[in-house]
């Protein structure tokens, strides 16, 4: 795992206007543009006050815009920012994110130049119907075709995906969760659709065209994109947005949690709970969960708990801790 120092260049390059989408209301950050020198700045004093004395390699990501869709001289006036910390050996990976459709040979050229390691995509959904209502401007295939030559490439690939946009069904989730498992990326990122002042989404949702989900529902769907990904070695590394002031303060509506990520991973642990407890309720046996993850089995203000109680199963087993077991994992063990 990388310690992250995170750049952040809210909307640049980015020309389209996604119907969810207010990005200075999502990361808190104004639209000034960074300059090198704050990006010297922010790197140093990361790496001197909050890293020194860690052990893991150091990747600075740059969050926000669409990084591929600036001006080459622009990516390059960010890119050499970072390079001289990157020949001393005080940064390891570069990170950045952008569009699929801002994806080709000359773009991936540059960004080899520099020495950038990790692309996020901006996927969303692929379901073109869904992208079309969000306003994403690009397709499906714009996805698999810069997914194949990032891959070609050999930089890693992330996938970022909501769920709750318009148009959006669950069988299409569905749909785009095994598309995305064919792609076979490094890992990806999942997002509720929350509804923010200034984003075109607001209008939708006054006039009643929009329904965003509800917390459950976007819980319950999480949950089966998580599993699935987990089943085929897709590694999930973020689960909602990140909370901050900014960000409460424009919210309107929406599936919104600061501990969304964790309200996922306690309903995967209650499920697999509740698997593993059938048919055993005479034999009182014991489960076994890793001791980081006893606040998640739980549940936020003790949910699952509450739930086995009415579900007759909380009597029915004994509950132990080991750190050698793997993280957000129950096994049973029979007495």
């Amino acid at each position: 795992m990388a310690s992250i120092i995170p750049i952040f260049i809210p909307h640049e390059g980015c020309p389209h206007s996604c119907i969810f989408c207010n990005q200075n209301s999502i990361s808190g950050r104004s639209a000034k543009r960074v300059t090198p020198a704050e990006i010297t700045e922010t790197i140093e004093t990361w790496l001197d006050r909050y890293l020194a004395k860690q052990a893991h390699p150091v990747q600075v990501a740059f969050y926000g815009g669409s990084f591929t869709g600036l001006e080459p001289l622009r990516q390059q006036e960010l890119l050499g920012a970072v390079t001289p910390f990157m020949d001393q050996g005080r940064v390891q990976q570069i990170r950045l994110s952008t569009r699929p459709d801002y994806i080709d040979q000359d773009k991936l050229d540059l960004l080899n130049m520099f020495k950038v390691d990790i692309v996020e995509l901006g996927v969303q959904s692929l379901d073109d119907t869904v992208l079309r209502y969000s306003g994403r401007g690009h397709s499906t295939q714009d996805v698999y075709r810069a997914v194949d030559l990032l891959q070609r490439g050999a930089f890693q690939v992330g996938m970022q995906l909501m769920l709750g946009l318009p148009g959006q069904t669950f069988r299409s989730l569905r749909r785009t969760v095994a598309q995305t498992i064919q792609l076979q990326p490094d890992f990806v990122r999942i997002y509720p659709v929350l509804v923010v002042k200034g984003s075109g989404l607001e209008k939708a949702w006054q006039k009643g065209i929009y329904t965003p989900l509800s917390l459950g529902k976007a819980v319950l769907q999480a949950a089966y994109m998580k599993k699935n990904f987990d089943r085929e070695g897709i590694r999930v590394i973020r689960m909602g947005l990140q909370p901050g002031d900014s960000l409460e303060r424009s919210l309107l509506a929406g599936p919104y949690h600061p501990s969304f990520g964790e309200m996922v991973l306690s309903r995967l642990m209650l499920k697999q709970t509740r698997m593993l407890l059938q048919g055993q309720k005479e034999s009182c046996p014991t489960l076994i969960i890793n001791s980081k993850d006893m606040s998640i089995f739980k549940g936020i203000r003790s949910a699952n708990m509450y739930r086995l109680s009415e579900l007759g199963l909380l009597d029915c087993f004994a509950l132990r801790t080991d750190d050698s077991q793997a993280r957000y994992q129950v096994t049973l063990r029979n007495n």
